[in-house]
């Protein structure tokens, strides 16, 4: 099977939509052709869509010229093709996450071809014989839903993250992660506090503060206050770029800490877990590298007994990449999950609508070749936003 194509379209739910308030911003989502007939696909989430065009098409492209010709014998090769073609240039930021969108579609392409799901190409599902408890035995993915709100830090977040998180309760949700961003300590407690209460003690509660706090003893006081609420994680106390204040924290609180949203390639991830003493590392299935390398970080973090928690604020094209690493990694009891339900994002509805259905509050392992997600084409057409 060669590669004879790469395609990148755009799509949003306008060009100047706020992604914070759940709207899809403009997205490049990447096409790869073969010359069986085989289309690959993946998305390139918080790449500017123009960087994207500007790397990933014909032969006079970076990315272009890098696979346009190449058999593809396994993803990995391919990978290492294009991470070796970066070497006198810029190993992070947008070049790696497109060389990780790429890598998406290249395992999709590669699971089409095989005519099995991503997962089974994994490795299929991993766990110990002696781990013989529920928790343990993996049947199915469980998402966690990403609640935000339009407003911060008063009354109106709290009541509306509530109402979000119990309308998507009833619906069959299991766990929940509210976002108490640009707040103060009070009102992430509060917040959390009125959740717990109204979601009852036992559907898993996570809080992600958005890199709220400065110093390690406000974040110290507030992680003690939440201990007693029984909560899953706590994702990014504090800014990314040094993970010494995430460790001074680790030490100090009995919630595992949670970061990597943005994070790129397995050694930031293993800086995290060594120096930051990060125990949920949470990498987007293209930022990060790519399944390749979200693989890599998953067996860096099964040795230090850490988690991986798979990040996505995006669509469920990568959330059905994000899927699959869960059903086969061992330390992924839940992947990030952004429901259309609670949002007012007509274009996230369409995307989900084509991704993995939650059937009481969990994803079957999925079945279908490859990603096994279908790009609905037609109904994506008043979101185009390339023409």
């Amino acid at each position: 099977m060669k590669i004879i194509r790469l395609e990148t379209i755009v799509v949003g739910d306008g060009p100047d939509i706020d992604p914070n308030l759940g709207g899809v911003e403009p997205l490049a989502i990447i096409r790869v052709h073969t010359d069986g007939g085989l289309i690959g696909i993946s998305e390139a989430f918080r790449v500017p869509p123009g960087a994207v065009q500007a790397t990933v098409g014909d032969v006079a492209t970076y990315f272009g010229k890098l696979l346009i010709g190449q058999e593809l014998t396994h993803p990995e090769r391919l990978w290492q093709r294009m991470w070796d073609s970066m070497v006198h240039s810029n190993r992070r930021g947008w070049q790696v996450i497109i060389l990780g969108a790429l890598d998406v579609a290249c395992w999709d392409l590669y699971g089409q071809e095989l005519g099995r799901p991503l997962w089974q190409l994994l490795g299929g599902v991993q766990r110990s014989p002696f781990q013989t408890h529920s928790d343990t035995r993996v049947n199915e993915v469980v998402p966690y839903c990403t609640i935000v709100s339009d407003a911060w830090d008063n009354d109106a977040m709290i009541a509306q993250q509530v109402a979000r998180c119990e309308t998507l309760a009833a619906l069959g949700f299991r766990a929940f992660k509210v976002e108490p961003l640009m707040s103060t300590p009070q009102r992430v407690i509060e917040l959390v506090r009125a959740v717990r209460k109204a979601l009852g003690p036992d559907l898993t509660v996570m809080v992600d503060v958005g890199y709220a706090f400065t110093d390690v003893p406000t974040a110290a006081r507030v992680a003690r206050q939440l201990e007693e609420l029984d909560i899953a994680f706590l994702e990014t106390p504090f800014a990314v770029e040094n993970p010494l204040p995430y460790a001074e924290l680790a030490a100090r609180t009995s919630i595992p800490l949670a970061m990597g949203e943005h994070g790129v390639t397995r050694w930031e991830f293993l800086d995290l877990m060594d120096r930051g003493k990060v125990q949920v590392v949470q990498p987007y299935m293209a930022t990060c590298g790519g399944l390749t390398e979200a693989k890599r970080i998953t067996e860096l973090a099964i040795d230090r007994a850490a988690q991986v928690m798979p990040g996505n604020w995006s669509t469920q094209i990568i959330g059905t990449a994000a899927a699959h690493l869960a059903a086969w990694s061992p330390v992924t009891p839940f992947i990030e999950y952004a429901p259309a339900e609670v949002y007012a994002s007509p274009l996230r509805i369409v995307l989900q609508a084509a991704g993995l259905p939650v059937i009481n509050g969990a994803m079957a392992l999925p079945t279908r070749p490859g990603l096994g997600y279908d790009l609905p084409l037609a109904a994506l057409a008043p979101f185009r936003l390339d023409r």
